[in-house]
């Protein structure tokens, strides 16, 4: 599970420090990524590149919160991660809960390496349809992490 927690923080740091390949590092070569939006990449290289051309433009700035709600195990060589995520846009001081989302990552261990990879990644916008305060307090939860981070 540490390996796991590791490898969501170097995701989050490379997002927060604008580096598309440091982003990128914790999938595997032939990982699928499937934006909030729809976008599919395919491969640790499409990832780093369209990656880094959002921090170059639309995300320059920005900040990324997230932590890992759950992990499960279904065998022992792959995991299933839950996590949650907001964002703090360039020149802005709170999350904007319109970018709230939620991650269902497949991660998978090489046996022969021993590393782990995230393998499959759904990025699902949580708007809460009819719920705002399910938002609020996705919203609320996101900041208590960068309060206590």
């Amino acid at each position: 599970m540490i390996a796991l927690q590791a490898l969501y923080r170097k995701k989050i740091e490379g997002w927060n420090e604008a580096d598309g390949q440091k982003f990128a590092e914790p999938y595997s070569e032939d990982a699928d990524f499937i934006g909030f939006d729809g976008t599919h990449l395919s491969g640790r290289c499409e990832i780093a590149e369209f990656h880094q051309m959002l921090f170059d433009k639309f995300l320059k700035g920005s900040l990324l919160i997230g932590k890992i709600k759950s992990i499960k195990f279904p065998i022992p060589n792959v995991a299933i991660i839950v996590a949650i995520s907001g964002t703090i846009e360039a020149n802005q001081t709170g999350i904007n809960p319109e970018r709230n989302s939620i991650h269902t990552i497949v991660a998978i261990n090489h046996k022969d390496s021993k590393q782990w990879y995230f393998t499959a990644f759904q990025n699902t916008r949580a708007t809460y349809m009819g719920r705002p305060e399910k938002t609020a307090q996705l919203t609320q939860e996101i900041e208590q992490l960068r309060k206590s981070g």
